[in-house]
């Protein structure tokens, strides 16, 4: 006589077999154990605490909490044993590279720390943008090796440098790449010149490549806050919090992006001006939803001229809108525009 596995055979001998695989793997807080750890600011030290108080005194450990501090993976890592992989490659010569292996012990008294932050928010910031469906669905922005060097400029101050599409930090008072908001804010204009080469060579098209790397700073620092559970306890639309208690009043930030300027506050410096465009994407966020509000301003931009006005840019971020979303969301785009009294929008 033949015999037949039942149903009830088959259910049970499937329930085997998947206990027998799963004891053969790693379970997942293994798995994230295994890979490379790093000690990293919360964004940066005052929008974690609260504390308008803290202040830069060369360098030193003390002038944090421990508890500005979270232990993050460091993803997307090649096989150097470096702060090298497939969205950031960071590098310093002025002082001895962060190696993969110790960037779990470092705090900002060591200036590899600010290498390790340099790398996680840098490749953070892809990711976000690779979250939004750029590099897929999506034209890619930036989505490529992005050179990094620390501690070159020599001054506070740091920037993007189109002729080796590079990224460098600069040093003094809180040096630039212990604030989060500063590393991603100079990836917007590295992200502005891999859509249009050149991007940003009249005061306007400045004015709203400055926006967007604000801009970008908020949205990948309060993503972030969110996914990985961090306290977010300054005001969220202040870039550069921590950077900027050297030079600005308490509550210190660098700039806003919620401010109150129009088109005809126009002062003709790059980052004042910014403070008109990146309210307005601020305002698109409000009405669409973080993501919805991303899509279309990222994606806008690769319809951007080199030397493009407010006004044209603006149209163009409304064409996209109406592309992607239809009607409703054009007209919300359109709406963030006029209450800047863009003219011709």
């Amino acid at each position: 006589m033949t015999r037949r596995r039942t149903p009830r055979g088959l259910v049970a001998a499937v329930a085997v077999a998947g206990t027998a695989a799963a004891a053969l793997l790693p379970s997942p807080g293994a798995v994230a154990a295994a890979l490379p750890q790093a000690r990293v600011f919360m964004v940066n030290p005052v929008q974690s605490s609260g504390d308008q108080t803290l202040a830069d005194h060369k360098d030193a450990a003390s002038d944090v909490p421990a508890s500005a501090y979270a232990t993050v993976t460091l993803r997307n890592l090649d096989a150097s044993g470096s702060l090298s992989g497939k969205w950031a490659a960071v590098r310093s010569e002025t002082g001895k590279p962060a190696a993969v292996a110790d960037a779990g012990t470092l705090d900002r008294s060591d200036d590899r720390f600010e290498q390790v932050m340099a790398y996680f928010w840098v490749n953070e910031a892809q990711e976000y943008l690779q979250g939004l469906g750029f590099g897929t669905e999506l034209p890619g922005a930036n989505d490529r090796v992005q050179p990094v060097r620390l501690n070159q400029w020599g001054a506070d101050n740091s920037f993007f440098t189109d002729k080796k599409a590079e990224i460098r930090f600069g040093k003094g008072g809180v040096d630039d790449a212990e604030d989060a908001d500063v590393i991603v804010h100079e990836y917007g204009h590295a992200v502005h010149h891999a859509q249009v080469p050149g991007f940003g060579t009249t005061p306007e098209s400045g004015a709203i490549g400055e926006a967007f790397g604000d801009y970008l700073a908020v949205a990948v620092g309060t993503h972030a806050a969110a996914k990985y559970g961090w306290p977010l306890k300054a005001d969220a639309a202040c870039v550069g919090d921590w950077d900027s208690t050297g030079y600005s009043e308490a509550p210190h930030c660098l700039r806003r992006i919620d401010g109150t300027k129009t088109y005809a506050d126009r002062e003709g410096e790059v980052h004042a001006d910014g403070e008109i465009w990146s309210r307005a994407l601020l305002d698109i966020r409000t009405s669409l939803g973080a993501r919805t509000a991303d899509r279309i301003i990222v994606n806008a931009q690769f319809g951007f001229a080199p030397d493009t006005s407010f006004r044209d840019a603006a149209l163009t971020t409304v064409a996209t809108a109406e592309r992607m979303y239809g009607k409703a969301a054009a007209a919300a785009v359109r709406d963030a525009f006029r209450a800047r009294e863009i003219p011709g929008v």
